[in-house]
């Protein structure tokens, strides 16, 4: 992942409210400011931004959002992911993100 940015962090996975909802992770309110200041620039539509995760050795690629109601990127986790690395709503999850 040459010349991409590398943030680490751990998170708590959470399940949106909505029939079928997503799971998510929030990012951290530091990184989400730092992404914000200086990599607004590669959003595409609804503060998508493209991304690489990996999360138990198991890497893909996807998509932050930026949620204005907590002025912080939001990082979908499918259920594919979730399966493939043993996660489930409300584990804490370490996450390697490239920006």
């Amino acid at each position: 992942m040459e010349g991409k940015i590398k943030y680490q962090f751990s998170a708590l996975l959470w399940k949106h409210n909505s029939e079928g909802g997503w799971h998510f992770v929030t990012l951290p309110k530091a990184f989400s400011k730092e992404i914000r200041e200086t990599l607004q620039w590669q959003e595409e539509g609804w503060g998508r931004m493209k991304t690489s995760v990996i999360v138990k050795n198991i890497n893909w690629n996807t998509s932050i959002w930026f949620d204005t109601k907590i002025n912080r990127y939001i990082l979908p986790i499918k259920a594919e992911s979730r399966k493939k690395a043993n996660i489930k709503k409300d584990d804490t999850i370490q996450v390697t993100l490239l920006v």
